[in-house]
């Protein structure tokens, strides 16, 4: 499914072609909340994954619209990779991660380290540590966590607290943000 979207004139191919002048639509620190409520006129996601080797760069959102076929990749991207489950991922939870990396201001993607994760998963995960919660939004497709090497937790962090638009969670000694569209809260160091 994330094979090259760009070869043919395909309409993910011809919105890959324009993603070039996606750079200039993108809002500014003072502006995110106004993108999260359509703002935007293009909406794109970068994130590469260590643990399957696979990398996204799409454009998912135009004029208003979902791209139905873009959304359906960005689920399977972020599918729970220790047993290939996926379920749709929730788009706000999409929409307050592409808000945070353009507030971020950087071209590198994320590296996604978890998305959706199967019950048993997140069960086995539960028993490992005392920071994965039982009912984790992650088994909701609402949640992600990530990392950019470019940037801190803390500076991660605050360009998603910017979009007052759900969790968001530190995790420095893990070197990672936890990003969600759960209620508006934060928590970790």
């Amino acid at each position: 499914m994330t094979q090259d979207r760009f070869s043919g004139l395909t309409r993910r191919g011809l919105l890959g072609a324009f993603a070039a002048t996606a750079v200039a639509a993108a809002p500014t620190f003072s502006q995110a909340a106004g993108f999260l409520r359509g703002g935007g006129d293009i909406r794109r996601l970068r994130m590469y994954s260590g643990r399957t080797g696979e990398k996204i760069d799409m454009i998912y959102w135009i004029d208003g619209e979902y791209i139905k076929d873009a959304c359906n990749e960005i689920a399977y991207f972020m599918r729970d990779w220790r047993t290939d489950d996926m379920i749709p991922i929730d788009l706000r939870t999409v929409d307050i991660m592409a808000a945070t990396h353009n507030l971020l201001d950087v071209s590198e993607p994320y590296m996604l380290l978890s998305g959706y994760r199967c019950p048993e998963t997140n069960a086995m995960l539960r028993s490992r540590s005392r920071g994965v919660a039982r009912n984790s939004l992650h088994m909701k497709g609402q949640a992600a966590d990530l990392r950019l090497a470019s940037r801190s937790v803390n500076q991660m962090a605050k360009a998603a607290l910017a979009c007052h638009a759900g969790g968001v969670g530190r995790y420095s000694r893990s070197n990672f943000v936890h990003v969600d569209c759960g209620a508006v809260r934060s928590w970790g160091a």
